[in-house]
């Protein structure tokens, strides 16, 4: 498996890692399932592809909701699809949530009958008087780990994630017991400097802008406002442009801005809640040798020098 932040090179290596150990990989990014997301969220082209079989890209039309607990049936049966065929199943993506769901078993989407309709209604109401960041900062302040996981735009999840907490006294991912690990696996993870690390988020955004970015936002908010797609960052930046309010100089900036501090949630995600083995290909590209031989100790069993 591959994690990481994004612009730190995980498509790339992913590739490299696939036609040298026989491989097909599968998405672990939560926005990349969604047809016709494919500028804001750097998906892979078929150049970049190489002729490597990807999984679990545009399966979601627009209007669809995508799920953790989907992804978690989706991909477990694409990992036992391409081991049948002999090949190695290789996991890459940047959402937390959905790698962590996905090697573990946790049992998600357990709580709903615990769910008292007044407590639901009373955070509605809140929401209704208060507004919709004034909801997201109580989420944040009793359950972090949650807020760093829900968008602030996303009402329905933030709700959901108050009710449990207030109902179980645990945050809505917090499993009820400690899960098992399901599978034997690698874990490579990507990074590079922090200042490095912006700098090439905010050259990656101007990279979008040149490819269409726009247009692709623009078509997306036109036809599919109400499309968890919108609310991704890269997208619902455009909004007040497209209505007026806003600059493209100031898009940009607020797209950048958002795609640091997303970059930086992730990196917090996998360094406290995962062990990935780390490296530096933006630094230090000749790491892929290093990479390439941990895997290839890894799958022959023998144990890992780190």
């Amino acid at each position: 498996m591959i994690v990481g932040p994004t612009a730190v090179g995980k498509t790339a290596l992913s590739i490299e890692l696939a036609q040298k150990f026989n491989g097909e990989v599968i998405n672990a990014d939560s926005m990349q399932v969604y047809q016709g997301l494919d500028i804001g969220t750097a998906k892979v082209t078929v150049e970049e592809a190489q002729g490597i079989k990807h999984h679990l890209l545009d399966i979601c039309a627009l209007d669809d909701a995508y799920s953790v607990a989907r992804f978690q049936v989706d991909a477990r049966q694409k990992i036992d699809e391409i081991i049948a065929r002999g090949k190695l199943p290789i996991i890459v993506g940047g959402t937390g949530l959905y790698v962590q769901s996905l090697i573990y078993d946790y049992q998600l989407g357990k709580k709903e009958s615990d769910v008292q309709l007044g407590i639901r209604k009373k955070y509605e109401d809140f929401e209704r008087e208060y507004g919709k960041q004034a909801l997201w900062d109580m989420l944040k302040e009793r359950d972090p780990l949650a807020a760093d996981t829900i968008h602030l735009n996303n009402v329905r999840k933030v709700i959901r994630a108050l009710e449990v907490f207030e109902v179980t006294g645990k945050s809505i991912l917090a499993p009820e017991k400690e899960p098992e690990k399901l599978y034997d696996d690698y874990l490579i993870g990507l990074s590079t400097e922090r200042g490095l690390l912006y700098e090439r988020i905010n050259q990656r955004v101007y990279q979008m802008l040149d490819q269409g970015l726009l247009e692709e936002a623009k078509g997306l908010l036109e036809t599919h406002p109400e499309s968890p797609g919108a609310l991704g960052i890269g997208y619902q930046e455009f909004k007040p442009y497209f209505a007026g309010h806003l600059s493209l100089e100031s898009v940009i900036e607020n797209i950048q801005l958002h795609s640091r501090r997303y970059a930086k949630r992730q990196l917090t995600w996998f360094r406290n809640r995962m062990a990935p083995h780390w490296f530096d290909l933006v630094q230090e590209p000749d790491q892929v040798k290093q990479i390439e031989i941990a895997v290839e100790n890894w799958l022959k069993g023998e144990e890992i020098d780190e």
